[in-house]
């Protein structure tokens, strides 16, 4: 049986009318093959997707930022405004801009200068707390969490404990439950936020010897002290509301499984298969997690980018690494960039292809070389969309490529580091930074003439062999299971 027809008898009523399909893959310490805490994945949205680099800033003591969706969302609910931070750090992240009712730019993420890492993953909740969420609802949605954590964050159980808190204290709007997956270089923690409307959430911790994959975001068996354990955080009324409900009787049950009790106890395929294929094959190295992000049953149209982050300590924050491919890393490589880049090349950031409410106005001036420039996501995606009409044929060469390309750029990192911190020694800061730059904006480059070339050969070959075909129905599908992929 093909992982095609395996994947719609496994997933096919899952959510079917669903867009959600982002995921995260999470490996310990222990099991990585250098001590790194790998942490890699993707959303999942329809949108224009572009890579940016944020820098920290610092705010005076009354600065607000404004949180919430509005009247348009699956959910309503009404903006408010909380306190901003005095300072923020540095992050990369991919911003995109459509998730209705939800204010652009959005994000699920990134890496900040704190060796932070974040990946933000659909977790539904239980029918019954959909139902009860207030309309209108008020509180921090998901990408206001996503964005708070890269900019407050110092370790991943501080970001847990700060999404926490501001859960508390200001509630969340949802669009049905979702979750947060962390990482520093020692541990990494999932937080899982309910629908509802009543405040509840739970984080749980992955050590060193852990692997997990969020598809959707779980967490199975808690103790029912989990307050006082420090493997486990959660709101204060997460136990007592489900006895409430009658969806748990602690006389009766023997656990308290926090999926099953308040969530959609379903997984997407092939979420179990991929965890125990990579305990099996630890050692994990960073080329085989990016195999793992860019596994043809996982990274597909639907894919927004592909992220991956190998955490172990530098000897400086400039030098935190975050590998990105600017759409679904299937058929897109992963370019490295560290914390000190400035700036992101032209062609890896915003344009207008897929970007909510471009179609209504012309561009300005001030916008028209960056428009004129080649937008690596577009090229990738036809990339992706001739390889993918016939993958049997095209997926290995393309896959070839990819990892022999990313072998080249995973052996030059000792000396870009060595490079970079020579410069740094030197007091030449500046010029450390500026490396730094050029270099991810030269690789940047060499993947888009990759790209190009593929492309070529690929469109050349489905002319001659297939010809072009004519479509047949519907542009766009809204249906999680049926959308372009190079599933053979």
């Amino acid at each position: 049986m093909t992982y095609r027809n395996l994947a719609g008898l496994l997933c096919g009523c899952l959510l079917a009318g669903n867009t959600w399909a982002s995921y995260a893959i999470y490996i310990g310490k222990n099991l990585s093959a250098d001590g790194s805490v790998l942490l890699g994945g993707s959303g999942d949205e329809v949108s224009s997707h572009w890579l940016e680099v944020v820098p920290a800033r610092s705010y005076p003591d009354d600065a607000t930022i404004t949180v919430g969706v509005n009247d348009k969302a699956f959910i309503p609910g009404e903006f408010i405004e909380i306190p901003q931070a005095s300072h923020t750090a540095r992050y990369l992240t991919m911003n995109y801009s459509e998730y209705e009712g939800f204010p652009p730019p959005l994000t699920n993420g990134g890496l900040n200068e704190h060796n932070v890492a974040a990946r933000d993953v659909w977790s539904p909740s239980r029918p019954e707390l959909v139902a009860m969420t207030p309309n209108p609802q008020t509180g921090p949605q998901y990408s206001d969490l996503s964005r708070i954590a890269m900019e407050r964050a110092t370790t991943a159980r501080e970001a847990v404990e700060i999404i926490g808190a501001l859960i508390n204290e200001h509630g969340y709007s949802t669009y049905g439950g979702n979750s947060h997956l962390f990482a520093d270089e020692n541990e990494g923690w999932v937080l899982i936020n309910f629908a509802g409307g009543k405040g509840l959430w739970i984080a749980e911790r992955l050590g060193p010897d852990d692997i997990r994959m969020s598809y959707p975001g779980y967490i199975h068996d808690i103790p029912l002290d989990f307050a006082q354990h420090p493997d486990y955080m959660g709101s204060p009324n997460l136990i007592s509301f489900a006895i409430e409900q009658g969806w748990f009787d602690p006389e009766q049950d023997a656990s308290f499984n926090v999926t099953r009790i308040y969530g959609v106890d379903e997984e997407r395929y092939p979420r179990s298969a991929m965890e125990a294929e990579l305990r099996q094959s630890a050692p994990i190295d960073l080329k085989a997690m990016m195999r793992a992000v860019r596994d043809p049953r996982i990274s597909k149209d639907s894919t927004g980018y592909g992220q991956v982050a190998a955490l172990k300590a530098a000897s400086r924050p400039e030098l935190n690494l975050l590998w990105i491919a600017p759409t679904g890393s299937v058929t897109a490589p992963f370019i490295p960039y560290r914390m000190g880049v400035q700036s992101i090349a032209p062609q890896f950031g915003k344009h207008r292809y897929l970007t909510k409410g471009e179609a209504t106005g012309f561009i300005t001036e001030d916008w028209q070389i960056q428009e004129a420039t080649e937008f690596a996501g577009r090229t990738f995606k036809r990339l992706m969309y001739f390889t993918c009409d016939h993958p049997e044929k095209f997926l290995p060469e393309v896959t070839e490529a990819l990892t022999a390309f990313e072998d080249h750029l995973i052996t030059e990192q000792a000396q870009v580091v060595a490079t970079a911190e020579t410069l740094f020694a030197a007091n030449k800061t500046g010029l450390a930074l500026d490396y730094l730059t050029e270099y991810s904006a030269t690789r940047g480059a060499e993947a888009l003439a990759l790209g190009n070339a593929l492309l070529d050969s690929i469109e050349a070959r489905t002319r001659v062999l297939y010809g072009y075909r004519a479509p047949k129905g519907d542009v766009v599908s809204r249906l999680s299971y049926d959308r372009v992929d190079c599933l053979p």
